[in-house]
């Protein structure tokens, strides 16, 4: 299991050049993308999900940031100010053997940036990655 120290190795080797490393962009949340993704419906059920992937996570909290960690993923929740309006950035990396391979990276701000928003489009990636992997070691197993 990767420790503290190097997962904050990883965080900052990422964030120091977010743009080399964010190989689809910085992905911003807006109305548009959550239509996109099928989101706003759930947002008006409350759901307790005990499979709820986000339950399953090592926290690491200190005053810049929240790391969370397992078998599968790295991810770092980042509250930062850009021109006095809060923003939340998220960054998703998955957790290889020999390092953390970041994937994704998305930004909420305004009425999108709540703990809610965060982690369900969180979530959502997620289980998009996961399903990915799957259909990769499939295909890897099939030739």
């Amino acid at each position: 299991m990767i420790n503290p120290i190097q997962l904050e190795e990883y965080y900052q080797e990422y964030s120091k050049n977010l743009n080399n490393w964010a190989h689809d962009g910085i992905i911003n949340v807006d109305l548009s993308l959550l239509h996109e993704f099928g989101l706003l419906d759930s947002f008006e059920e409350e759901d307790d999900d005990s499979d709820d992937l986000t339950q399953y996570f090592h926290v690491i909290e200190n005053p810049e940031k929240v790391t969370l960690f397992n078998e599968h993923f790295v991810v770092w929740i980042v509250p930062k100010m850009e021109e006095e309006i809060p923003m939340t950035f998220v960054l998703i990396a998955l957790n290889h053997e020999e390092k953390p391979n970041l994937e994704i990276v998305f930004t909420t701000s305004g009425v999108y940036n709540t703990p809610r928003y965060v982690l369900k489009i969180l979530q959502h990636f997620l289980i998009d990655m996961l399903e990915t992997e799957a259909t990769l070691t499939s295909i890897e197993k099939n030739q």
